[in-house]
């Protein structure tokens, strides 16, 4: 093997060992700690400490599949993080308009619309891609609709089983990674 004399080629290949220890400590970094990964296509999302699987809970996304653009009542893909946590110590099938507790408790949970209920996380996309997210509120939600959980049902958000929800938001913070992913 020929030894690499020139200072140029040197100092290129020392660049290129940096980046890469660059990248991989980047990549532990962000997974590393409490996480979500929602797989649009199974319609399920995991939640993670580090690499352990912690919970896994069926969701439902939107109907219109997957996409960033504003008004399409997609679901957003890419990296995002937890921007806020709205309805902590709510009775489960609180009702929510936008993000004000309206004060009304949803009974029938399992075929009543498309409400927003009991927990709200709201997030911001990261990413150049998503970076609408947050204007296009979209949230994981409990819904009154808990009967289309497991299919594509929503206008963007991500819909979770009410008890799922609560469970949800106790384990998690503001900050915590969000992917989305086909």
């Amino acid at each position: 093997m020929r030894h690499i004399h020139h200072p140029m080629h040197r100092f290129i290949l020392r660049v290129c060992w940096g980046l890469l220890l660059l990248i991989s400590s980047f990549s532990a970094v962000v997974w590393a700690g409490t996480h979500i990964t929602i797989d649009i296509s199974q319609q399920r999302l995991y939640l993670y400490d580090g690499s352990k699987l912690l919970r896994s809970y069926p969701v439902s996304t939107a109907k219109n599949g997957a996409g960033n653009q504003s008004g399409s009542e997609k679901t957003p893909l890419g990296r995002h993080v937890i921007l806020q946590k709205i309805g902590a110590g709510a009775p489960k099938g609180t009702v929510f308009m936008g993000q004000r507790n309206t004060g009304r408790i949803k009974q029938n949970l399992k075929n009543g619309g498309a409400l927003m209920t009991s927990r709200l996380l709201r997030l911001r996309g990261v990413e150049s891609r998503n970076r609408h997210t947050e204007k296009r509120l979209i949230y994981i939600h409990g819904t009154s609709a808990e009967n289309l959980i497991g299919r594509p049902a929503s206008h963007g958000c991500i819909r979770m089983i009410n008890d799922h929800v609560i469970h949800l938001f106790d384990r998690v913070k503001v900050g915590t990674t969000v992917n989305l992913q086909l």
